[in-house]
């Protein structure tokens, strides 16, 4: 199961008017482990970065669903309760959950929020947003986890159309479900017997 990371790291960055500057930023990826975590960020950003950067720091981080909408940079995280009642049916359970959204400022993440939250059939109240100083996400991908026998040889498509918001999960969440396949045991059986 993908757990998201945020891994630190720090480079001699150039800036807008020439000059160079030694910075830390944080980025968030989806990993396996610390050491797989580590791994990624160093292929995700060798090409991009020039020169040497060294990680400094990855900490798991606790977010339930991140949604990236194309038209903004700055991320914002936004903690989310609701309220869940045991199977008794007394006692109700506040639950808190993280999320990350990409927006312009924090009355537009607050809209996001409230719109990519709108399909749940519970009461939600969104109780902080505070701005996220992550640089950039990289999700997980389906290749990190496949042995090289399985991995299908990767065909150039032509786009058309850019989703308006993505939506990343960590795999195993709650909204990843895969699908059941059932087998009835008498066709089985059937086969069998005519073989």
């Amino acid at each position: 199961m993908n757990s998201w990371f945020t891994v630190k790291v720090k480079y001699t960055k150039q800036l807008e008017n020439g000059t160079f500057k030694r910075v830390s930023e944080p980025y968030l990826l989806a990993a396996m482990t610390f050491t797989d975590a580590e791994a990624r960020i160093y292929e995700e950003l060798g090409s991009s970065i020039r020169g040497e950067f060294q990680v400094t720091g990855i900490t798991r981080t606790d977010l339930h669903d991140i949604f990236q909408y194309d038209d903004a940079e700055q991320w914002f995280k936004c903690k989310v309760t609701y309220d869940r009642i045991d199977e008794d049916g007394e006692k109700a359970k506040t639950i808190s959950q993280n999320f990350l959204v990409s927006a312009a400022n924090v009355k537009e993440s607050y809209e996001r929020m409230e719109e990519s939250l709108a399909t749940l059939m519970i009461d939600f109240n969104v109780v902080s947003i505070t701005a996220s100083p992550i640089v950039e996400i990289f999700p997980y991908r389906e290749e990190d986890v496949q042995s090289p026998a399985q991995k299908a040889p990767k065909f150039e498509e032509e786009t058309t159309h850019t989703p308006i918001r993505q939506v990343f999960s960590a795999s195993g969440s709650d909204t990843d479900e895969d699908e059941d396949v059932f087998i009835d045991d008498s066709e089985i059986s059937d086969e069998t017997e005519q073989a």
